[in-house]
């Protein structure tokens, strides 16, 4: 098959399952912002987060080398699911020493039993879904992701929206929902033949180990970029604005899901697809920057109505953080995208010092804005950071795929996008008929690679003319 045709055929696959899954889970953030006050979201957002930080260690980022090693054609597929498994549950052992550390933290120790279970399941969890996709099975990857779904707003309507219990409630319907749908993908996917202590290779868990442990530190930075901005709001201004600024979160969210979306099809093209990879990354890179691009413009121009239709009123001071979180979550997503050189090249220490670098300047960023500006000051930092990071992993990555792409109109784009935040920031009369002006000239500008995109798909080839599509 075709590589363009294959990436466009798993992205659908993949959207279909997962875009309607994340879309599902994030409407229900009117219903969490009804039933949980701005100070228990604020807890509720920052005990997940300090899970999100503390699983790349109980994993030793073992589930970057899956991907990466499993796909590779010549690879012991048992071998790998098998290191992978029992690197889990030793990263998971050694991080149960810490649990009293834990216990320490104010803000924490009331959930700690529940922070590793919710470590466990969700480690484990990714792992069967990461290998799953290793195996081809990305029809029952994108079932699993509409499963968990549906089970995730069943639990959180009945434990917070019924038994109204809170945080607690919240964090045992993802606890359960990870473990179901663990159970699911080890037994129906059968993963269950690939575990097999006696085909474990030294070599492989040297080389998949090497691979893997620089993530742990990627994975952290990248945590700092996120999240570091929102302990600084919690210990500077208060759990109640970090509760606001975290539903300002949910809106540049959207542009995470559909990246994600394409990021699940694009590692498995980006490693399998050989020839003329040069060219392909490339065209791609043009492709995916457009909607990026778009989507962002989309999103800035309709914030404040996003986050009146999402959130609660006592939450739509929110959205003014909205914009410049966008345009720091489109750059995340185009840095994320260089990142598959390094995977490709197997060379995670530079997707680590990236981030690293990405990490220093956010924090350094935070501590110097929050003050001044707010919430706000945490949106720019962050946006800043990113692309900070976005243009060193650009130019570092040539030396290995050169990325070809019209600079002038990129940062064209990019100034067009940044004018959209300022403007809607200054609350001026008739703010929609300036976003749409400029919406409609960053349509423009990628009208093209845009077009080539959705020719991908291919009921919409024939209403394309030839001449609004890209060359391949």
């Amino acid at each position: 098959m075709d590589k363009y045709k294959n990436l466009a055929k798993n992205t659908l696959v993949f959207a279909i399952g997962t875009l309607s899954s994340k879309l599902l889970v994030f409407f229900l953030l009117p219903f969490y912002t009804r039933v949980l006050p701005k100070g228990d979201y604020g807890a509720v957002d920052v005990v997940v987060q300090t899970c999100n930080l503390l699983i790349p260690i109980a994993t030793l980022g073992i589930t970057h080398a899956i991907i990466r090693f499993g796909l590779d054609r010549l690879s012991d597929k048992k071998s790998v699911f098998t290191l992978g498994l029992f690197t889990v549950f030793c990263g998971f052992g050694f991080l149960l020493l810490f649990w009293p550390l834990v216990g320490q933290i104010s803000f924490l120790s009331d959930y700690v039993g529940y922070i590793y279970f919710y470590i466990l399941t969700a480690s484990l969890q990714m792992l069967c879904a990461e290998f799953v996709r290793v195996r081809g099975m990305v029809r029952f990857y994108a079932i699993d992701g509409v499963f968990r779904t549906v089970l995730t707003i069943l639990l959180n309507v009945l434990f917070l929206g019924v038994f109204r219990m809170g945080t607690v409630g919240y964090l045992l319907a993802t606890i359960l929902t990870d473990f179901v749908s663990m159970l699911v993908l080890f037994f129906v996917g059968k993963l269950y033949r690939f575990v097999s202590p006696k085909s474990a290779k030294a070599d492989l868990a040297k080389n998949m180990l090497r691979y893997a442990i620089p993530m742990i530190p990627n994975t952290i930075c990248t945590w700092i970029v996120n999240i570091s901005d929102r302990y600084i709001i919690s210990f500077i201004i208060g759990v109640a604005a970090n509760g606001l600024y975290a539903v300002s979160n949910k809106v540049p969210t959207i542009l995470i899901h559909v990246a994600n979306i394409f990021s699940g099809a694009w590692q498995i093209s980006a490693v399998t697809e050989e020839e003329e990879r040069e060219r392909f990354f490339t065209r791609v890179f043009k492709m995916y920057s457009a909607i990026a691009f778009l989507s962002a413009s989309a999103l800035i121009a309709t914030a404040q109505i996003t986050t009146r239709m999402l959130a609660a009123p006592d939450y739509f001071e929110a959205w003014k953080c909205v914009p410049f979180l966008v345009m720091g979550t489109m750059f995340a997503c185009l840095a994320s995208f260089l990142a598959s050189v390094y995977m490709v090249e197997k060379k995670s220490q530079y997707t680590f010092l990236t981030t690293l670098l990405g990490a220093v300047t956010n924090i350094v960023l935070n501590m110097i804005m929050i003050p001044r500006l707010g919430a706000n000051g945490a949106a720019i930092a962050t946006f800043i950071s990113y692309l900070v990071m976005f243009l060193v992993r650009f130019f570092h990555t040539q030396k290995w795929i050169k990325i070809r792409c019209n600079l002038a109109q990129f940062a064209l784009c990019s100034v067009l996008v940044l004018l959209q935040c300022i403007l809607i920031l200054a609350e001026l009369p008739y703010y929609l008929l300036y976003q749409a002006v400029l919406f409609v000239l960053v349509f423009l500008l990628n009208m093209r690679p845009l077009f080539s995109a959705l020719s991908g798909i291919g009921f919409l080839r024939r209403f394309i003319p030839k001449k609004f599509l890209m060359e391949k």
